[in-house]
């Protein structure tokens, strides 16, 4: 049993660790590997079966994971980005869902073969996206904010939505003979609404009493993040106990209140989870998939396919079309978001239960449930997952796919720069406080922000702006290292690059620590100073083709050639570091940026060691 415990532990997490990386290096969406790893290991090698390993913990195991992911989900929920998107998302959790749920129903009934009852339940099934498949794809699509807010806000809050609405059916479908619509209305919906509502206000009453704590300094650092897990895992328990599905909307509504209510140090603590999430939803996408038997899988027929298909092809797309009619979408978006609606963990785990539950009722066509939504989970995340990046980019919903460049100080050096590399039509972002600075590069083409990037203002303003790279490039050395610190989890922090702030602040021991600062531009010795002496001297920014003749020349000393970057178009930008381990590629067909000696001026590059 020990040996199949390690062997269970190794094959999880370490392929869906390696899925991940490998999904992450070659641009390929995450959960289709995920799904195709449980599938190897579970109905195809049969080596791994988690409900019988786990026994009965398996499900509330799977419960208490999908309530961390929605916890997680509401922290990105901010209200700020509601107003840009508002309408879009109003009509796809309200409109959209009761127009899905009757076209679904109606699909599954007349080209499904499913009785009316199992009809409707499959339609309530599937009326949701879930968090677990759409944040992931959003984190990889690179979409504008204004499309992505439309997908993160249908998929996190029609969840819980969806999983209370699967209940509701299946508890009219299970009443007994004699109970009619006075039940109905008498007891069980007003028993929802009003469980709803108390999970939704529970929810909220945790984040303002954590806010309390956190305000009064009454809950200490290393507490906070165990401290709201357990928060949301209990709230999440208590909703469970009250109704099916009420869990989940307690747990969204605290993750929400904690980032609208401005809690100091959540930015951080968010971080953290997002990245305890990225694990979770690995796993389980492994296991969930892994659990399935080959019997289900048989159980798959050409009414299932073409029900599939029409959820795929005419249901979600009817609906989506049909409640955004008169709004202010454009067809792009109403077409991008009629496609993209991939379902994920909690539908599965709605369908294998309400299913089961059905199919003892005795209600024809019951057994057919789990089977179609299985069907609809895995064509949507295939689908959807490899057809997200190319289709945002066909209707102009993504951000460029260009590796790009943000400059942080908007000097006369870094101005240059910035135009070098807006010459070669590369995408580069010149950032400022000071809207007189950034008018010669704004006069030459070069998109230009005003804004202080440490302001939450200036942060989400930055994120809307296709960056990859980012060089802090103002006289203050204190202040670049803070900004490339604070930014550092946005890009990476083998990303974020800063002008020297001098050898001394460089010593590894009683300098300036690694972690509060960016990699160093260029050589130690090239500080603002420095630089800005090399440009008032005559010194400019040019961009060199690199070829076989001249790639030795360009790092030697007496070139006159400082080089900054190394840009392959349309690929990869590689900003010169004294600080990395590896040589820059100076490949032919490659381009150096740079600082070039003017004629007649010394030829030899600044001592790095001043």
């Amino acid at each position: 049993m020990a040996d199949s415990v390690i062997l269970f532990v190794f094959l999880v997490l370490g392929a869906s660790m390696l899925a991940q990386w490998v999904a992450w290096r070659f641009r390929l969406p995450a959960i289709v590997l995920l799904f195709a790893l449980g599938l190897l290991f579970g109905p195809g090698l049969r080596i791994m079966h988690p409900s019988e390993m786990l026994g009965s913990a398996f499900h509330p195991l799977v419960s208490l994971a999908v309530a961390l992911i929605v916890f997680e989900g509401g922290l990105v929920l901010d209200f700020r980005q509601l107003k840009e998107a508002g309408e879009g998302v109003v009509r796809l959790t309200l409109v959209a869902l009761p127009i899905n749920l009757l076209l679904g129903s109606i699909a599954a009934h007349y080209i499904g073969g499913m009785g009316w009852g199992p009809a409707f339940l499959f339609g309530s099934i599937v009326v949701v996206t879930g968090p677990t498949v759409v944040l992931p794809l959003l984190r990889h699509g690179k979409l504008k904010p204004r499309i992505a807010a439309f997908l993160r806000w249908e998929a996190i809050l029609n969840d819980p939505v969806g999983a209370i609405l699967a209940t509701l059916v299946l508890e009219v479908l299970l009443m007994q003979p004699g109970e009619g619509s006075g039940t109905f209305f008498a007891s069980m919906l007003p028993h929802m609404l009003v469980s709803a509502v108390m999970m939704a206000g529970l929810g909220l009453g945790a984040a303002w009493g954590v806010r309390w704590l956190c305000v009064r300094d009454l809950l200490p650092e290393f507490l906070k993040m165990p401290f709201l897990i357990t928060l949301a895992l209990a709230l999440f328990v208590v909703g469970t106990l009250s109704m099916d599905g009420a869990g989940l909307i307690a747990s969204t509504v605290f993750g929400m209140g904690l980032v609208n209510l401005r809690i100091p140090g959540m930015a951080e603590l968010q971080r953290m989870k997002e990245s305890l999430v990225v694990l979770i939803v690995s796993i389980l996408f492994v296991l969930l998939t892994a659990d399935l038997q080959r019997a289900e899988l048989t159980a798959l027929s050409w009414s299932i396919g073409g029900l599939t298909l029409a959820v795929l092809f005419l249901v979600r797309p009817v609906g989506i079309w049909l409640a955004t009619m008169g709004s202010s979408l454009s067809w792009a978006e109403r077409a991008f978001v009629g496609w993209i609606a991939p379902r994920g963990i909690v539908a599965a785990a709605v369908a294998g239960m309400a299913g089961i539950r059905l199919e003892d009722a005795g209600y024809p066509g019951a057994a057919q449930v789990m089977p179609a939504v299985f069907a609809v989970i895995a064509a949507t995340m295939i689908l959807h997952g490899f057809s997200l990046v190319p289709l945002g980019r066909r209707l102009h919903l993504t951000l460029s796919n260009q590796p790009s460049l943000a400059i942080v100080g908007a000097s006369e050096w870094s101005t240059q720069l910035a135009i070098a590399v807006h010459g070669l039509d590369v995408p580069v972002l010149l950032v400022d406080s000071s809207q007189q600075d950034l008018r010669r590069a704004e006069r030459a083409g070069v998109p230009v922000l005003c804004a202080e990037v440490l302001s939450e203002e200036g942060a989400e303003s930055l994120e809307e702006r296709p960056a990859d790279y980012l060089i802090s490039a103002t006289p203050d050395g204190i202040y670049n290292g803070l900004v490339c610190a604070h930014l550092a989890p946005h890009f990476g922090r083998q990303r974020v690059y800063q002008v020297s702030p001098g050898i001394a602040r460089l010593d590894q021991y009683r300098g300036l620590s690694r972690e509060a600062r960016g990699k160093v531009l260029g050589q130690p010795g090239w500080n603002f100073t420095v630089l800005d002496l090399l440009v008032n001297q005559g010194w400019f920014f040019v961009a060199h083709e690199i070829t076989e003749a001249n790639r030795l020349d360009l790092l030697s000393e007496e070139s006159g050639f400082l080089i900054f970057l190394v840009i392959q178009k349309g690929v990869s930008i590689t900003v010169l570091s004294a600080e990395d381990d590896v040589p820059p590629p100076l490949w032919p067909g490659y381009i150096a940026v740079g600082l070039m000696a003017p004629e007649g001026a010394a030829r030899t590059a600044p001592d790095s060691r001043a």
